[in-house]
């Protein structure tokens, strides 16, 4: 990466109290590092200096070099932790709304993730070696939460039976490339159509 110099200071290990407080304390800072190197990569795009990621996430550059010796390293970290985000939103989501809402709102939470990607995408389309596992990764987290949601809307009636996770993972993200900078709320509204569609034939066996 650039700009690379040490700091004394590692804002990911505070000082004091109990250990598990200090690793909930560094768990927190390296969550605001990813979001906010995320926020700089969506305005600044994949090249922004390190040293404007660190000081906006107040924590030193040597704090980003040893967590992330290499910039591939914290662009596959902050890849991963939007996939983990919206996989893990799916139970929550089960267990607050009812099979279809559920599923709808998922679905626009994965719609959010599919525009955090466009800032990722010169890197992730790159040919880099570092980012080979990352569509593995993508697999194994998303296509079993979104399963997992069409399988109890399907089960209440409220979706067709013949719903593939697989298409409707990538209608959405083809939804939402074509509406990119079409206007505020295009893409939600289209993948709103989109899942209202779903409903069409449902309860048929």
């Amino acid at each position: 990466m650039d700009d690379k110099t040490d700091d004394s200071d590692d804002g990911l290990k505070p000082r004091g109290g109990t250990e598990r407080r200090v690793r909930a304390d560094a768990q927190r800072n390296l969550d605001t590092l990813l979001q906010t190197a995320l926020a700089v990569f969506a305005t600044s795009g994949v090249d922004a200096p390190v040293r404007e990621i660190a000081e906006k996430a107040g924590v030193g550059i040597g704090t980003v070099y040893r967590h992330f010796p290499q910039r591939s390293d914290l662009i596959s970290a902050v890849f991963r932790r939007e996939i983990d985000a919206c996989a893990d939103a799916a139970p929550i989501l089960s267990a607050e709304h009812a099979p279809f809402e559920a599923l709808a709102a998922w679905m626009q939470r994965y719609a959010a993730f599919i525009a955090a990607k466009r800032g990722l995408a010169k890197a992730l389309h790159s040919g880099d070696p570092a980012f080979d596992n990352l569509p593995g990764y993508f697999d194994q987290r998303l296509r079993p939460a979104l399963r997992t949601l069409l399988e109890a809307a399907t089960a209440a009636g409220e979706v067709r039976a013949d719903v593939d996770a697989d298409d409707l993972l990538g209608a959405v993200a083809s939804l939402c490339m074509s509406a990119h900078n079409a206007g505020s709320g295009r893409a939600e509204r289209m993948v709103a159509l989109l899942v209202n569609g779903l409903r069409y034939g449902a309860g048929q066996r």
